[in-house]
């Protein structure tokens, strides 16, 4: 017998979606149901909760096929927009990551480095249509005798294109400080000296994650939006971390479980896929994921009742603490606090801001959510569930 009082499976939920039954809710709009109604009404009420975020992820980059030269190349070294692409995978498959800046890139050398063009950026440009120079060399085989070419491509032309980030979606990150006299360029942005600014990166309430704590429902095969196209989960993240402490709600407290995600470039769109250039740190990609969290029961229902003031995290001093390994925190503060515009730390009022985008993030919520209802866009019910730290 079941433990809960609303028992639903993803069959059950699949086909009222594909009979346009399916009753659909963003994770925003979840949240006044399930405080007026509580998690067992809710539960009976909503069959699919829509998440999103929009961020910096620098664990990102694509798997390329780019077809064979006449006559054929082995090609150890490949540059796309003069960006390095790693070559050791076989003749014409490469594989580029976000953060690889362009071959002359003068770096940090006159700091604080600009950074102005990367892997993120050269994803940009292919989803985009534009055409990308491709430049390969090799030493020369018997079947692969030829040792370099070079040519335009665009992404139609790529035989292969596989979107494949190793560690997006974090559930839940830092919030940045800097406590030292001068002022620092870090992943999390330009921070002030003396704790003038604080920056965070994530969506709070909007988050996936932070709607399905304990991944009950997101696992191997999930279905999402990935960068505007349709996307997977393929397992659980690198610096996948479910053991991190957690508040009554479940909700970890600090940075915590991540997902591999992966999708057909093809598909992808520029407004969901966005290279970027972080002033002294490096460039990388902003890339959009949304994922549908089926309402099996009322836990479900309360997990995807979070709101910004339920979900905390740590202020980090990222001037030392972070760069030398120092488990310290100067504060918990809750998402509501940090969209607030400001918080206190050691006494005094810090204002924020965020690298995550709520605008963005909402929007993916509301397609995703139009996805299912009006495209009849199924979910996938995983077939592995990851590591939840119980």
């Amino acid at each position: 017998m079941s433990k809960f009082q609303v028992v639903k499976t993803f069959a059950e939920i699949n086909a009222r979606i594909q009979a346009g039954k399916a009753v659909v809710v963003t994770a925003e709009e979840m949240i006044p149901i399930v405080r007026e109604h509580g998690p067992v009404e809710a539960a009976r009420r909503v069959d699919v909760v829509t998440t999103g975020t929009f961020s910096p992820t620098c664990s990102s980059g694509a798997f390329i096929n780019f077809g064979h030269s006449n006559p054929t190349t082995k090609a150890g070294q490949v540059w796309l927009n003069n960006v390095p692409a790693y070559g050791g995978l076989a003749a014409v498959d490469v594989y580029i990551g976000a953060t690889e800046p362009c071959l002359d890139d003068p770096l940090n050398k006159v700091f604080p480095g600009e950074f102005r063009y990367g892997g993120g950026h050269v994803l940009e440009d292919l989803v985009a249509g534009k055409e990308v120079f491709l430049r390969a060399e090799g030493y020369g085989t018997d079947c692969y005798p030829n040792r370099g070419f070079e040519k335009s491509v665009t992404l139609k032309d790529l035989p292969y294109a596989l979107l494949c980030n190793p560690r997006n979606c974090y559930q839940n990150y830092n919030c940045a400080i800097n406590l030292s006299d001068k002022t620092i360029y870090t992943y999390m942005g330009t921070l002030k000296a003396n704790g003038r600014n604080a920056t965070y990166c994530s969506a709070g309430q909007l988050s996936p994650l932070m709607n399905d704590p304990y991944y009950r429902t997101i696992g191997l095969g999930t279905r999402i939006f990935l960068g505007g196209g349709e996307g997977y989960v393929t397992w659980h993240g690198s610096q996948h971390n479910p053991k991190a402490p957690r508040g009554a709600n479940g909700v970890p407290v600090r940075p915590a479980g991540t997902l591999m995600l992966q999708g057909d470039l093809k598909q992808m769109s520029p407004r969901w896929l966005k290279g970027i250039s972080m002033q002294g740190y490096g460039c990388t990609m902003a890339v959009g994921v949304g994922i549908p969290i089926p309402i099996l029961n009322e836990e479900m229902a309360a997990f995807t009742g979070v709101s910004d003031e339920d979900i905390f995290t740590q202020v980090i001093d990222y001037s030392h603490d972070y760069s030398h390994g120092i488990n310290r925190s100067y504060g918990e503060v809750s998402y509501a606090q940090l969209k607030s515009g400001e918080i206190e730390v050691n006494g005094k009022m810090v204002p924020t801001a965020p690298l995550s985008s709520v605008v963005r993030a909402r929007e993916i919520a509301d397609t995703l959510k139009q996805w299912i209802t009006e495209n009849g866009f199924c979910l996938g019910e995983p077939v592995k569930h990851f590591p939840d730290g119980t």
